[in-house]
């Protein structure tokens, strides 16, 4: 586990690369709080106790993600390249069948290094925040919080709706079971079971992930509705809400637009082969 002044240094550090560089970083904030004690996904550069430079390793099963950062005034000097040597050393040592490596769609200085380490674009995913909007009632369709006996129906979920293969999906649905700040729900419709939900809160911010509905249960605006009620209770509690859609999901994407979600960043996917 990451100590505290490890994470607030990150903290720090991502701030003032955030505002020098008018762009916003993905660092997977909620599972860098709860990273395991044994997990070695995260590298750090200090210099007379400040931290410099961090990557750090996101594991989605097979799937790694990579990101990190350089504090601005000390780019240049070879710290991040040697971190990201140390995180491509750890990936190929776990085995990870693919390594994405993320950057802030506007980062040109990022976009020149990961194309100098031969990594290819792969795709573009969108950080969406709900912006005010009248929303539809949705009493037919109830949210429930999941039991230990709905797991294999949400590892087919993810299967189904986001083509993981099976290994994957158990593996992303227990990261998901250790994060204290998450809360999953079951969508049920006429007392049947048809899909899922997951509401990360950070910092008075909600932000779905894993949202999924059975094949045969869409097209009937089941997904509109559960939308309408996740808002309606974020909002109630105060915060406000947020989601991820990669730009080639078209149909979500104008799932979301609909119901008030409007595109405030963007960040870009590359894939690595060492």
């Amino acid at each position: 586990m990451l100590t505290a002044q490890q994470l607030r240094d990150i903290e720090l550090l991502q701030k003032a690369c955030e505002s020098h560089d008018q762009l916003q970083l993905k660092l997977n904030w909620e599972m860098l709080r709860n990273r395991d004690s044994s997990s070695q996904l995260d590298f750090f550069y200090y210099d007379n106790g400040e931290l410099i430079a961090f990557l750090g390793l996101y594991a989605f099963g097979s799937t790694v993600e990579v990101c990190g950062m350089v504090k601005p005034s000390e780019r240049r000097k070879g710290h991040f390249h040697r971190l990201f040597q140390q995180g491509m050393a750890t990936a190929k040592q776990n085995r990870y069948s693919k390594i994405l490596l993320n950057a802030p769609a506007g980062s040109a200085a990022a976009k020149a290094f990961l194309t100098k380490q031969g990594a290819e674009y792969a795709f573009t995913e969108h950080q969406m925040e709900w912006q005010e909007k009248s929303l539809e009632e949705a009493d037919d369709v109830i949210l429930r919080p999941a039991k230990a006996e709905d797991f294999d129906m949400r590892v087919r979920l993810s299967v189904t709706a986001f083509g993981l293969d099976e290994e994957d999906a158990i593996a992303m649905e227990n990261t998901a079971n250790e994060d204290e700040d998450t809360d999953m729900f079951m969508i049920e419709v006429n007392e049947e079971t048809v899909g899922k939900i997951r509401v990360n809160l950070q910092d008075k911010q909600a932000w779905i992930y894993g949202f999924s509905i059975l094949p045969e249960h869409q097209g009937k605006g089941i997904g509109r509705k559960v939308l309408n009620r996740i808002i309606k209770d974020q909002r109630l509690a105060g915060h406000s809400v947020h989601l991820e859609v990669e730009t080639k999901n078209n149909h979500a994407l104008r799932l979301y637009e609909s119901v008030g979600f409007k595109v405030v960043h963007a960040q870009d996917y590359y894939t690595y082969s060492d």
